[in-house]
């Protein structure tokens, strides 16, 4: 799912007013974020993606 250059601003990482949290995550999960932040090919950062997920879920 590909995002409008409006939606890609808003995704980028905001200042530090945010609330930083710790994630762990297991192998096969990692794996599956990565692959898809390749497929997207949008994010630059796992933190971003997580975010940009995130958003997805929240709003989808």
């Amino acid at each position: 799912m590909k995002r409008a250059s409006s939606d890609i601003k808003s995704s980028k990482r905001p200042g530090q007013s945010g609330t930083p949290i710790m994630l762990r995550l297991q192998p096969d999960q990692l794996s599956a974020l990565d692959a898809w932040i390749k497929k997207e090919g949008e994010y630059s950062s796992r933190p971003e993606a997580i975010r940009a997920l995130i958003q997805i879920a929240l709003n989808g």
